[in-house]
């Protein structure tokens, strides 16, 4: 796709370009059922008008927008012609991936197409991959590093990505176990008041991670591997005294970790193993007048090397819109209010 000169010169400030869609590509899959996605590039683009006729586009308007206008095609073009259909989430995160570019706002030179083609891992007629720049990057740099922490609101993905990768590695046998931790905290129900045995009131805490690996593997398959010590799920007091060698481990919830927990843990670090740590700082749920260790390992391990931290925010959000918006209202509030979690931190405090 390329840009052509108009027969007659644009008003001033303003720009057309025309882009021609190969035969092999029906217009369908480039501007969606019904013109779905055509609908969310004009809705994002105002100040643009985009006509269709045939197989080209004509997009006129302010020249800067028109450009990226153009970019977002290419990119589109670039995503089908692996194979992979666009969605009209998969045009909104295109669209913000290169405004935040153009506005100087986002380092590095990864594209939409990138980031949207990156598979990870597939299973069970699903290919599970990252949705966004910074889920790319956290992804990339589990590749890089032995240990990765994914710090970043409810619905990024930080847990779900790391479990593929560890999925990943066990299928291509980087590592011969997977090892699945959480801490088990009273988070405002006592462990204690729970029915059954101990195994039946700690369950609840790791049921998520078991629901992760059953999107990920044959749901047979998974006793199995669990039987044999392939993957492992326990409570993070289960760590102590172990040193974790050949594993992916990945701690999730790590906000409610003490300092000492984290550092129980990251000492379990063996030999030809990776860890992944994963939380989001704004749900801590430990008792009064204790710091999280995710919070404090943050001042500690900045900076050291083949340690990374990977920071998601609400535009990584890859659930339902209004998960992002909720997050970006919390924290409008907690700012303006002196809060945290929309709670009065004195009036939390008194309550634990």
């Amino acid at each position: 796709m390329t840009q052509t000169p108009t027969a007659q010169p644009p008003a001033r400030g303003q720009a057309r370009a025309q882009f021609t869609v190969p035969a092999t590509h029906p217009m369908v899959s480039l501007l969606g059922s019904g013109d779905a996605l055509l609908r969310v590039i004009e809705k994002a683009f105002p100040a643009v008008d985009i006509h269709v006729r045939g197989n080209e586009v004509n997009a006129v308007g302010e020249a800067v927008e028109v450009a990226l206008v153009q970019r977002l095609f290419d990119e589109m073009m670039l995503v089908l012609r692996t194979g992979q259909p666009m969605t009209e989430d998969a045009v909104e995160r295109s669209i913000a991936m290169l405004r935040a570019s153009g506005n100087g706002e986002a380092d590095g030179q990864e594209t939409p197409a990138d980031v949207l083609t990156q598979n990870i891992l597939s299973s069970r007629g699903r290919t599970i991959r990252p949705k966004t720049l910074n889920q790319k990057r956290y992804v990339d740099a589990i590749d890089k590093h032995t240990i990765v922490f994914g710090i970043g609101p409810a619905g990024t993905g930080k847990t779900y990505l790391a479990m593929a990768k560890a999925v990943q590695a066990l299928q291509a046998k980087q590592v011969s176990r997977i090892i699945l931790t959480r801490p088990a905290v009273e988070a405002g129900e006592r462990l204690g008041f729970l029915p059954g045995t101990l195994y039946d009131k700690i369950d609840p805490y790791l049921r998520p991670l078991y629901d992760a690996l059953h999107d990920m593997l044959d749901p047979d398959s998974i006793p199995k591997l669990m039987a044999s010590g392939t993957i492992e799920v326990a409570p993070l007091a289960y760590m102590r005294g172990r040193t974790l060698n050949d594993a992916f481990i990945i701690l999730d919830e790590a906000q409610n970790t003490s300092p000492e927990q984290m550092k129980m843990f990251l000492t379990r670090l063996g030999f030809e193993s990776k860890i992944v740590i994963t939380g989001d700082v704004t749900q801590v749920d430990l008792p009064s007048g204790t710091k999280s260790g995710l919070r404090q390992v943050q001042e500690i391990l900045e900076g050291l090397d083949d340690v990374h931290f990977s920071r998601l925010t609400s535009q990584d959000v890859v659930r339902h819109k209004l998960v992002g918006r909720i997050v970006d209202a919390y924290e409008k509030y907690d700012s303006e209010n002196g809060t945290e979690n929309g709670t009065h931190k004195g009036a939390r405090d008194k309550r634990k």
